[in-house]
């Protein structure tokens, strides 16, 4: 008997088709990808019927939610320091917009002391953001 020793190949994995296929997965993703705008805030926004569009570059965002809390660029604040920070913007100008987001359930007074607010420190272009 003859015991005929045969060297055999050793296994390897060619990485170039795997680098293909995920450099086409990745390009996938990315072309496909839909990037939207991330808010803290859950509010569930009133609908009115006859609301334009209310984007404006460079405004000021102010939220109020459900229990009356308001934000101020995503950041709670109270009503005292809210006017303050109102009365330091409208030192600077007075013609940037206001966009005001109210929870549906929010307390009409909260809106209009907000709203109060804006206007009492010269702050006029206030729009009102709905659905």
């Amino acid at each position: 008997m003859s015991l005929l020793v045969r060297k055999r190949n050793k296994p390897s994995i060619n990485i170039i088709p795997l680098m293909d296929v995920l450099t086409i997965l990745i390009f996938f993703f990315l072309v496909s990808m839909q990037f939207r705008e991330m808010t803290t805030l859950n509010l569930t926004l009133p609908k009115i019927e006859s609301a334009g569009r209310n984007e404006f570059p460079e405004q000021v965002r102010i939220g109020i939610d459900e229990e009356g809390v308001i934000y101020l660029e995503n950041k709670p604040i109270s009503i005292d320091l809210l006017e303050e920070a109102l009365k330091t913007i409208s030192d600077v100008t007075n013609d940037v917009p206001i966009l005001l987001k109210a929870h549906n359930m929010t307390p009409l007074e909260t809106v209009t002391k907000v709203w109060d607010a804006c206007r009492l420190n010269g702050l006029n272009n206030i729009r009102l953001q709905s659905r």
